[in-house]
């Protein structure tokens, strides 16, 4: 069996006292799109940020068959991370483009910003014509889709996307999430996201881990917990 891309094997981390992590162990395979679910609390975004790096932890991670623990979050990005954050992390102030050429801070090579950019504008149309147009000005579905349109320049092999469904419509949600998949399909992107929105979540991947007070409860192939009464009532909220 082929090594994941990413691993986890009995990660902490904590908040000062708190211990929000309390020995996590998840992978994600080469090309694969995992879910990350579980009520407030649960620890679903300290995972993500145990990965890029923007939160005190320890334990084994590995991407691409390399430690990352001990890495800062700007090298966890050059090692081919992009995180989109809950709250989507757009800098209101600068324009479209502004925040799509901050994208690719991270990448050694910024010689095909042009080229790339092209091409992520063309999984988001809404936003090619906005170049010039203050971030702050978008709508909350464009906010979301521009922070995704930044992380894909920086040219990622695995994303990080925070609980992408919070606060928008419903329309815009199947919308970005159709493009999370084509992504993945496409392109190959793997992708770990942390979603509330359970039966979304599990529609879009193909595996899924569900937390409980900083551990995982459950985990398996995302159309067997679907299946699972037990789980959807216990976990799932449905």
């Amino acid at each position: 069996m082929a090594e994941p891309l990413l691993e986890l094997e009995a990660v902490t981390a904590r908040y000062g006292p708190v211990e929000a992590l309390r020995g996590i162990s998840l992978s994600v395979g080469e090309g694969e799109l995992v879910a990350v679910l579980g009520a407030n609390g649960a620890g679903k975004t300290t995972t993500l940020r145990a990965v890029s790096g923007t939160v005190r932890r320890s334990g084994r991670i590995a991407f691409g068959g390399r430690s990352i623990v001990r890495r800062s979050p700007e090298a966890v990005a050059r090692a081919g991370i992009a995180h989109v954050p809950e709250g989507r992390g757009t800098l209101t102030e600068l324009s479209v483009r502004e925040n799509l050429r901050l994208g690719a801070y991270a990448r050694r090579d910024r010689g095909s910003f042009a080229e790339d950019e092209r091409r992520v504008l063309g999984y988001f149309p809404q936003l090619a014509e906005r170049g010039r147009q203050r971030a702050g000005t978008l709508s909350g579905g464009e906010q979301q889709m521009l922070a995704l349109a930044r992380a894909l320049m920086l040219r990622p092999r695995l994303l990080l996307l925070d609980e992408p469904s919070l606060g928008l419509a419903p329309i815009v949600v199947a919308s970005i999430f159709r493009t999370v998949r084509e992504l993945n399909e496409k392109e190959g992107l793997s992708v770990l996201v942390v979603e509330q929105n359970a039966a979304l979540a599990l529609d879009a991947s193909s595996r899924a881990y569900v937390l409980e007070v900083g551990r995982v409860a459950v985990d398996g192939p995302s159309a067997d917990l679907q299946r699972d009464e037990s789980v959807r009532r216990s976990y799932l909220g449905y």
